[in-house]
């Protein structure tokens, strides 16, 4: 798989940074769309060779390993007027060149292979290094999030230097390169730095929960983002702390990684789950997903000793695996998909690694074993491996990450590798957060930093509750090898056979026997108890003229402080509801896949639906050859309906209603239709697919499949057709498994050069549906998001319609949701907002009409941060 990955991309994009593995060329910063921050991770420095450096000797790859370092010394140049992002090119690019080093000077020692070499990465960090530090000339010693390879910060030419946030991981992520680089040097500045940055984040923790936020401002020291959890943002930040005491022996670090992890199991992990919190109320949960990058913590937890929660959290993991193939970017606490692109991430293989090693269960085996069949069977293309756009339809996206063959490939390798299958001991390396490899003996070397500790002062430690070695992974469970599989058992069915509601922290008052808060998704209008709970948490009902029903909350109308948090609880619940249940009455994206020769399936485009036609999420998916329409706008009757009987029609969008166009292509005898954008250039890459929409008449007339594909997407058929004249489809709700009887007709990429030609043209992408288009020639209709508006002072309303006053939601309504999910959250709520003193729907938070407590100012700066994150993006 490794040889699969790095040798297409050797050939076909090196010396560009990636590959793109579906038109099989090489991405290189400038020439292709900007996918914003995704692409300052590239520098115009071969990233993915540099990034696979240490994988080569991994895998026993000596003499590739040469003849990589020789390329890299030959052709990178560091000198780039690019702006990158300092985190990205300190993990990925320093990391790889001192993991290279790391190795090369151990081979070089063997005997055998690198004789020549003579720290000629080192030097090449080092260039790296010294660009790298005008990013930290800021007041606080956090840096910039972006610095010129050229021209450094600031400067006309730089483009960059004018930021203020940056997040914790980015500026907490450095300790580990910039100290090795410093040990393997003797140049203390870099680590010195390093330091000076965590030491800030750490005096700017929050002090009652010792969290830390997600941003914070680089000039100031205060926190943009407020919520907290393991995730995106913060995630390394904790790993370097653990990871700095066991490569640098520095107490402090432990300290603080210790009093970190003490919040992080008190606030944020509610097993098997782990879900943000607010730094500042961290009983309080910031939201109701979780993303993708939490699934390195169970691997930390190893790290760290604590078993017990590292196995739950991995088998929930696993279990959503299972559901999906692939782990979502984002998925809710009911385990559905809240984002659902998958880069190939390697954080889940990495916590599978290090469980197997912790316990010697073989079920970690069969974990990595799922791992490499999704992978090749879901995500390899003949030109590598394929991101996943969409991984409830199948879909690709046209990129393969260099952390892919970074890490990936290195873990799974490792998870089975007996261990003289390594050519080296990996025991005395540390991985990198990109799994990068740094020798445990760089600890007793060139120890001149000045190290102060200042963790003590900002807390007192319990030491007894400390561990200070890491644990010896051969005792940990000598007498219970079930050990593991005792934990895993209750959390087997937690995603597939049960529906878990939102989860919210329950207090301690609440185990003792009370009962739990009401719930929002628990309310019913016209239960008096339920009415009578509402007035306790300070929330009143009003009953509108329209029918509908009004909720208001007035915090000092609450029975005691506990019911007013209750209270806002509860209304946020009501707000969340009504979010979800606006995206899901969106259509999914569908799937276009091509099956015949010589694609057999591997070419699945992202297909936009219609409201009007045969549903294919409740009906078998369409199978056909697919044919132009004459005329190609389908806006008449067919003057080919030979050619379309009993086929798939191809017709152009424009001049007509979708709808007219359905009925003309179905009347000449048509199975199904794919409209192809008349847009040339467009590309779900860059814009949100969208809905299509009947004409306001009946459509029930519509009996055939209808698919919409952007120009982009639309223009790898017709070149099919053009090159191969018979061209078959599936219209499905999601990709099909290939047909493996008709791939053993297929020669190897390498030897077929009509397959390298069709692989060049593939281009596959999916977006979440975005808006709706009825095709009338001048515009077109995007969904309406209702927006609420800001509440005054403490108050918060939310509407609830006529219908679910008088029932349960998860009794009268129903809702199918894609691949099988569990829904019961099928009510729509409408989100309003009342002030008792201004009747300005466009009051800010910050006005106040009259003075109000401490505790209403903290209910506040709560809702405030709700508002910012419904809007943010991970």
């Amino acid at each position: 798989m490794f040889d699969h990955a790095y040798g297409n991309y050797m050939e076909h994009a090196y010396p560009a940074d990636e590959l793109m593995p579906l038109t099989c060329r090489g991405r290189v910063r400038g020439q292709e769309p900007s996918r914003g921050d995704v692409d300052d991770a590239l520098g115009k420095f071969s990233l993915t060779l540099i990034d696979s450096l240490d994988t080569l000797v991994v895998l026993n790859k000596t003499k590739e390993f040469e003849e990589a370092v020789r390329k890299v010394l030959r052709d990178v140049n560091l000198d780039n007027d690019v702006v990158v992002s300092v985190f990205e090119t300190n993990i990925r690019v320093l990391g790889g060149l001192l993991g290279g080093h790391s190795l090369a000077i151990m081979l070089k020692e063997k005997g055998e292979y690198m004789q020549w070499y003579n720290d000629e990465l080192l030097q090449m960090a080092k260039q790296l290094g010294y660009k790298l530090l005008p990013a930290f000339n800021t007041t606080s010693g956090l840096p910039y999030p972006r610095i010129n390879l050229k021209f450094g910060i600031r400067k006309p030419e730089a483009r960059t230097g004018t930021e203020t946030d940056t997040c914790t991981a980015c500026a907490g992520t450095l300790i580990l390169e910039f100290a090795a680089l410093s040990r393997f040097t003797g140049a203390t500045i870099f680590e010195e730095y390093a330091r000076k940055a965590l030491d800030f984040l750490w005096e700017k923790r929050q002090r009652s929960s010792n969290l830390v936020g997600v941003t914070i401002n680089i000039h100031t020291g205060d926190w943009v983002r407020k919520d907290s959890g393991v995730g995106a943002g913060i995630d390394s930040y904790y790993e370097y702390l653990l990871k700095a005491y066991v490569l640098l022996g520095d107490d402090s670090f432990l300290e603080r990684f210790n009093t970190h992890y003490d919040a992080i199991m008190r606030y944020i992990s509610q097993p098997p789950l782990l879900l943000d919190v607010h730094i500042h109320k961290p009983m309080l949960n910031a939201r109701t997903w979780m993303d993708a990058l939490l699934a390195f913590f169970p691997g930390l937890q190893v790290l760290k000793g604590d078993i017990r929660p590292a196995i739950e959290t991995h088998e929930m993991l696993y279990q959503v695996i299972k559901k999906h193939n692939f782990l979502p970017e984002a998925f809710t606490t009911d385990f559905r998909v809240h984002w659902a692109q998958h880069p190939l991430r390697p954080e889940f293989a990495e916590s599978t690694y290090f469980l197997y090693k912790a316990t010697g269960d073989p079920y970690y085996l069969e974990v990595g074993k799922t791992l490499i069949e999704n992978l090749n069977k879901y995500a390899r293309v003949p030109c590598g491996f394929a991101a996943m756009k969409d991984v409830r339809t199948g879909s690709h996206e046209d990129r393969m990450d260099s952390f892919f063959l970074a890490e990936m490939f290195k873990y799974l390798y490792l998870l089975f590798a007996d261990k003289e299958d390594i050519i080296f001991d990996i025991e005395d390396y540390i991985f990198t957060t990109e799994a990068h490899l740094l020798p445990l003996w760089l600890s007793t070397t060139n120890q001149n930093i000045s190290k102060k500790n200042t963790t003590s002062e900002y807390t007192e430690l319990d030491d007894s509750n400390f561990d200070w070695t890491c644990p010896n992974t051969q005792i940990l469970f000598p007498n219970d090898p079930l050990y593991a599989q005792s934990i895993r058992e209750p959390l087997k069915n937690v995603v597939d056979k049960s529906c878990p509601r939102g989860i919210i922290r329950v207090e301690e008052s609440f185990r003792s026997g009370a009962k739990p808060p009401l719930r929002a998704r628990d309310f019913m209008a016209t239960n008096p108890e339920h009415l009578e709970i509402l007035k306790k948490m300070g929330v009143s009902l009003i009953h509108l003229k329209d029918g509908r029903v009004q909720l208001v909350q007035h915090a000092v109308q609450a029975a005691s402080s506990i019911d007013a948090e209750d209270g806002l609880r509860f209304m946020q619940e009501m707000i969340e509801l009504s979010s979800q249940q606006q995206k899901e009455q969106q259509l999914p994206p569908r799937a276009v896949q091509i099956v015949s020769h010589p694609f057999f399936g591997r070419v699945v485009l992202t297909a936009g639906p219609a409201q009007f036609g045969l549903d294919l999420s409740k009906h078998k998916e369409t199978r056909g050859f697919v044919a132009s329409s004459k005329p190609y706008n389908g806006c008449s009757e067919l003057t080919n309906p030979e050619a379309v009987m009993g086929k798939i029609a191809l017709i152009q969008r424009g001049q007509c209603m979708f709808a007219e166009k359905a009925r003309n292509i179905q009347n000449a005898g048509a199975i199904g239709g794919i409209v192809i954008d008349d847009n040339e250039g467009s590309s779900s890459d860059t814009a949100p697919l969208f809905q299509m929409a009947g004409d306001g008449k009946d459509t029930d007339d519509i009996q055939i499949p209808m698919l919409f594909l952007f120009s982009k997407e639309g223009s790898i058929i017709l070149d099919a057709i053009r090159e191969y004249e018979e061209v078959e489809v599936l219209l499905s709700d999601k990709a099909k498994d290939r047909d493996p009887d008709l791939e053993t007709e297929e020669l190897p990429s390498s030897e077929n050069d009509s397959q390298n030609q069709s692989a060049e043209q593939i281009v596959s992408s999916s977006q979440e549906v975005g808006l709706v288009d009825q095709e009338s020639p001048e515009e077109s209709s995007p969904n309406s998001h209702p927006e609420s508006s800001s509440p005054a002072d403490t108050d918060i309303a939310a509407g609830v319609s006529p219908s679910e006053q008088n029932s349960n939601p998860t009794e009268n309504h129903e809702t199918t949701s894609l691949d099988g999910e569990c829904t019961d959250l099928d009510n729509q709520l409408q989100e309003q907002s009342e002030t008792e003193e201004d009747s300005n729907p466009n009051v800010s938070w910050g006005k106040k009409g009259q003075p109000i407590d401490a505790i209403l100012a903290d209910w506040n700066e709560d809702i405030e941060a709700f508002e910012m994150m419904e809007k943010d993006e991970l």
